[in-house]
């Protein structure tokens, strides 16, 4: 099988030339455009979210040998969760190689969340399958690249931290009011607004209202933070 002139330009990208083309136009495949003759790429998710996993366990382990379980554990979220594999996918073009039936590339679905994040996680699949687990672990800390050395911060949860910082201070926890949402049903924008119980609020905007929630509550937290230093 040959590779169309995208599809090869995508290998490139990912950094690996596959010995069987087929198993990455399967990861690319999604079920809205599936057949008995053209497999879609699901069963190829099942396996590369694991496959992401023990990489990602592996090298955590390894960066921070004294590391509990209990500080291994956000970081690990952080790099494995459905938005950072969609936000991996977006920086290598992955929208824009998607195979998807006609009602899902209508609906804005190469710019979805769910779908390019589970397309990574299947072509990650499709690269241990085609070649191997040190294949997979090499493509896989290149495109993460700077996001593993960051993670300390990004494995923060700003809700979470926001909430223990109000009370600390003898307040009640932050309330979020969600104030509109604008776009057409495909690419929405929700606008999301926290306050504390002293006054102090944030807004933010976001693709989904709890990216929305989350990016008020850091806002305001590094706010109170910088009040407090």
């Amino acid at each position: 099988m040959k590779l169309s002139a995208d599809l090869q330009a995508f290998q490139r990208q990912l950094g690996h030339e596959f010995a069987n083309p087929e198993l990455l136009v399967q990861a690319l495949t999604h079920a809205s455009l599936s057949s008995p003759t053209r497999p879609d790429n699901q069963r190829l998710e099942f396996l590369g979210d694991r496959v992401l996993g023990l990489v990602m366990s592996e090298t955590l382990l390894g960066a921070d040998t004294s590391a509990a379980e209990g500080q291994l554990a956000p970081r690990f979220n952080a790099l494995v969760r459905k938005e950072t594999c969609a936000d991996v996918a977006r920086g290598i073009g992955l929208g824009e190689v998607l195979k998807l039936g006609r009602s899902e590339m209508l609906s804005g679905g190469r710019r979805k969340e769910a779908l390019l994040g589970d397309a990574m996680e299947a072509v990650i699949a499709a690269v241990y399958v085609d070649a191997g687990l040190e294949a997979a672990r090499r493509m896989i800390l290149s495109l993460w690249g700077k996001r593993i050395g960051a993670v300390e911060s990004d494995a923060r949860d700003a809700k979470t931290a926001l909430q223990e910082w109000a009370q600390a201070r003898g307040q009640t926890p932050p309330t979020y009011t969600a104030l509109g949402r604008e776009g057409p049903d495909h690419q929405p924008v929700f606008t999301v607004e926290v306050r504390l119980d002293s006054g102090e609020a944030e807004q933010a905007r976001a693709g989904t209202k709890r990216a929305a929630e989350q990016a008020a509550a850091k806002a305001l937290l590094a706010r109170m933070e910088g009040l407090d230093g």
